[in-house]
C-alpha cells in the first residue's frame, strides 16, 4: 500500500513514518519537495497513494494566515487524492475545536474538517487533546512577571506517541466517514499542570478570567468526550524520557 503523509517531517509525521512497515510511505512536506498550499510536487507524491494522512501544521499562528493554509492546502490535497484514486483520506484535528470559535486557529481546523466532510472521499477525523510534549510551551503561554495565572479549567495531556499509534489504527482501518476522539490518561486542572512543570515554589493563580492563548475556556472544553479512546503515557513519562 502507498501512503503519503501530509506534514510527513514534523513531530506527528515522523512518528507515524515508524508505524507502517511493510507499506511504501511518502514523508510530504516542503523540505521534500511537497507543498500543499501552492500545489507543488502534489500530484506526483500522491500518484497511486492508496492512504492520504494530513498532519501538516500552519508556519503562522494569526487568525487569517491560518484559515488560509487550513483551508487552501485542504482543498488541494482533496483534489489531488481524488485524481489519485485514495481509498481513504485522514486527518488530525483537535478535540473542543467546535465550542472555542473566538479562536482563530481551531476556526481553521473546524473549517478543514467541514472541507473533508463535503469533499466525497471516504475519510476519518480524528480529534485528539492537546500534547503532553507542549506542556512547557502551554505553561509559558500563562507566565507573566513570574507568576503563573492559569484558567480554572482542565487539561487531558496526550502524547505524540500514543496519537500516533491511534492514528496509525484509524487510518490502516475502514474509513469512519466521521470523527473519532482520543485524549491522554489524566483529566487534571491547569494549576495541576502548572506545580508538575514548574515545581513546588511556583507562584500559581486561579483566574477565571484567564485564557488559553486568548481564548475563554469553560471547565472541560479541552477534554475528551464520552466514548473517547485513551493514550496510556502520563505527562510525568513524558517529560522523563525528554529529559
Amino acid at each position: 500500500m502507498k501512503i503519503v503523509i501530509i506534514g510527513g517531517t514534523g513531530r506527528l509525521g515522523s512518528l507515524l513514518q515508524q508505524r507502517f512497515s511493510g507499506h511504501e510511505v511518502i514523508a510530504a512536506a516542503p523540505s521534500t519537495g511537497v507543498n500543499a498550499v501552492t500545489g507543488e510536487g502534489l500530484d506526483s507524491a500522491l500518484a497511486g497513494a492508496n492512504l492520504v494522512i494530513d498532519v501538516s501544521n500552519s508556519p503562522a499562528f494569526d487568525a487569517e494566515a491560518v484559515m488560509t493554509y487550513f483551508t487552501t492546502a485542504t482543498r488541494n490535497l482533496i483534489a489531488a487524492a481524488k485524481v489519485a484514486g485514495a481509498a481513504h483520506f485522514v486527518i488530525v484535528s483537535i478535540v473542543g475545536a467546535d465550542e472555542l470559535p473566538d479562536s482563530g486557529y481551531l476556526r481553521a481546523k473546524i473549517a478543514q474538517e467541514q472541507l473533508v466532510e463535503s469533499a466525497g472521499l471516504s475519510y476519518s477525523i480524528v480529534k485528539a487533546t492537546q500534547f503532553a510534549e507542549f506542556a512547557d510551551t502551554i505553561i509559558d503561554s500563562v507566565t507573566q512577571d513570574g507568576t503563573i495565572r492559569v484558567p480554572d479549567a482542565n487539561l487531558e495531556l496526550l502524547a505524540a506517541a500514543d496519537l500516533a499509534d491511534y492514528v496509525a489504527a484509524v487510518a490502516l482501518s475502514e474509513p469512519l466517514n466521521g470523527a473519532s476522539e482520543i485524549g491522554g490518561p489524566e483529566v487534571r486542572s491547569f494549576a495541576e499542570v502548572a506545580r508538575e512543570i514548574r515545581g513546588e515554589g511556583a507562584t500559581i493563580t486561579v483566574d477565571s478570567e484567564a485564557t488559553y492563548f486568548g481564548t475563554a475556556l469553560a471547565e472541560n472544553s479541552l477534554v475528551s468526550r464520552e466514548g473517547a479512546q485513551h493514550g496510556t503515557t502520563t505527562l510525568a513519562q513524558v517529560r522523563a524520557a525528554q529529559n
